[in-house]
């Protein structure tokens, strides 16, 4: 069966190495060896297929798990996992499953992206947000603030926050959640005078120089007025 890069495409992952060989899956028993366009892994741990397009392909954790032993980029396996998790084609749970029946050869990059998984799928979305804030140029700002008005009126949520500015960016979490059914609707930050800027997950790891160029043109703006009178305090953790 079909495991690896090329399985993980025909599941709809999108952010894979430039992989063109055919990587398969045959039971220890045989003996078949990998030649020419095709690598041949045989294994006594061999998955129910599932078939796509005629083919018969391994469940998608399996092929990620696979694919990363064969990567020696750790940025590489954490674009290809992450874009699989964040869009609910697989779960953490389903890649730790796989990695702990793997062989140890080739695991250690895979170990550390999913190990970062355990505390939730938004980890790698502070990683991208963090990314952006560094290259931006623009001074600290104060990270998941709630935002009240002098009333003491509740804005909502900032994941970052300008006070001297009044310029707040708010992530759209629920546009990749895990379960999205589940997912609870998150209100738009409105106040006078503040200046947000909105945006997803996907945004901020496909186009970070993007979001980079909005923020810096929303502080622009901010200048050209006084900040709004808002106060924050820490944002309790989510439930």
């Amino acid at each position: 069966m079909l495991t690896g890069v090329q399985a993980a495409r025909l599941y709809g992952v999108r952010r894979l190495p430039p992989e063109r060989r055919a990587h398969t899956l045959i039971p220890h028993r045989s003996k078949v060896a990998t030649w020419g366009f095709a690598i041949v892994e045989r294994t006594i741990h061999l998955p129910e297929p599932v078939e796509i397009d005629g083919l018969p392909v391994a469940p998608l954790a399996r092929a990620l798990i696979d694919a990363a032993r064969r990567m020696d980029e750790l940025q590489a396996v954490r674009e290809m996992i992450h874009d699989a998790v964040h869009r609910g084609l697989c779960t953490p749970e389903e890649l730790r499953d796989e990695l702990a029946q793997a062989s140890t050869i080739g695991s250690a990059l895979p170990r550390i992206v999913i190990g970062a998984l355990q505390d939730g799928v938004d980890s790698a979305v502070e990683q991208w947000l963090e990314n952006v804030l560094e290259r931006s140029g623009l001074p600290t700002p104060i990270r998941k603030v709630e935002l009240r008005t002098s009333d003491a009126e509740i804005v909502g949520v900032a994941d970052a926050w300008w006070p001297k500015t009044g310029v707040a960016i708010q992530i759209r979490y629920n546009e990749v959640a895990l379960e999205p059914d589940k997912a609870p609707e998150i209100p738009s930050l409105v106040a006078e005078g503040l200046i947000v800027v909105q945006v997803s997950p996907a945004r901020l790891r496909d186009e970070p120089l993007v979001v980079i160029q909005e923020l810096r043109a929303a502080h622009r703006r901010a200048r050209q007025r006084p900040p709004p009178k808002l106060g924050s305090t820490p944002a309790a953790p989510a439930a």
